[in-house]
């Protein structure tokens, strides 16, 4: 037996198939634009949450230097002093491919006259920063210090992933002697951002190593804060970074401690932080703060009153800057 064909299917819709409204479209559309833009709004934070926390691998451009090497001077001390501690910073830098970076404490608004000079290495540092924006590494060096061993540079002595890892100081008091804040434990070399040294009193930040990028702005812009700035902290800029250290773990997380000689070594004080022979900093901490009454002998015929109060970085450093010019003298490097 034999069945016919099904009927063809009519291209017309049965009258009782409802028609999808144009709102019902309109709403459905506006729902899947909703979830594009949320979607393409998620990847970009995430890949800004990425950069901020990696550096992104940016790109370095050709001739870049490796290392930028910042120096900030108090406009009272003397020209033949600030001379002196340039010629320091311009010998090594030439060694290792790095620039330098001068400036005073009078080229920037830090708050009212009240507020600590002091302040002003941290928007020095900034402004080393946007001049060189794709260099590597920024080191701050206090004027109060010397570079003793230049041959000694900052990727291999300082930065280097495993260097680091075999020097840092871990699950160590931020503040010693009994900080409940510590240093981790776990962290790797690679992702490092921020390294300095302590002495026996707490962080100091007259020689530190910063990652060039948009973690070191971030911890830049943190420390400089207004509020901070205006609290009164007793060593300002100091115990402002003490502060953000232990109750920023984004900070901390990114934070290296190392031996006091590795880069900050102190030509008096605690026992362990002693400058050495052969040390790659000697800094004299303090030295600007330590005022003599000059010899009234002395001023006999000058406008000076007998009375004026002089630095003495320049006097306590003479003889170590006479050493350090003899070695440079010696490999032809001198004037």
């Amino acid at each position: 037996m034999h069945f016919a064909y099904p009927g063809r299917k009519t291209s017309h819709p049965p009258p009782y198939a409802v028609k999808q409204s144009q709102s019902s479209l309109r709403r459905s559309s506006e729902r899947l634009r909703m979830i594009a833009v949320g979607a393409l709004g998620s990847i970009a934070i995430l890949f800004l949450v990425y950069r901020l926390f990696t550096g992104g691998g940016a790109y370095i451009p050709s001739g870049t230097p490796k290392a930028v090497l910042v120096t900030v001077f108090d406009t009272e001390s003397s020209q033949a002093w600030r001379d002196a501690i340039m010629d320091n910073r311009r010998d090594y830098a030439s060694r290792h491919g790095y620039a330098t970076f001068f400036t005073n404490t009078s080229a920037y608004k830090v708050g009212p006259p009240s507020t600590p000079k002091s302040w002003a290495i941290l928007p020095a540092l900034r402004h080393a920063m946007s001049t060189h924006p794709h260099t590597p590494y920024i080191f701050y060096l206090s004027p109060s210090a010397l570079i003793m061993t230049p041959s000694l540079s900052i990727e291999n002595h300082i930065m280097a992933p495993s260097r680091i890892e075999s020097i840092m100081l871990v699950d160590r008091s931020v503040v010693p002697p009994d900080s409940v804040i510590k240093t981790f434990s776990h962290l790797k070399g690679a992702n490092i951002d921020f390294v300095l040294t302590q002495d026996d009193k707490g962080l100091s930040q007259n020689s530190m190593v910063i990652r060039n990028g948009e973690w070191a702005k971030y911890l830049l812009d943190a420390w400089f804060d207004p509020l901070y700035r205006s609290y009164n902290f007793q060593k300002a800029e100091r115990h402002a970074l003490e502060h953000i250290v232990q109750w920023h773990g984004t900070i901390l997380s990114r934070l290296a401690l190392v031996p006091q000689r590795t880069m900050n070594s102190y030509v008096e004080g605690h026992k362990e932080g002693v400058y050495t022979e052969g040390d790659f900093v000697a800094n004299f901490e303090g030295c600007e703060k330590r005022s003599v009454k000059v010899d009234p002998e002395e001023r006999k015929g000058k406008k000076t009153p007998p009375t004026k109060l002089v630095n003495m970085c320049e006097k306590e450093m003479a003889p170590l800057l006479t050493r350090w010019r003899e070695m440079v003298d010696r490999e032809g490097r001198g004037k």
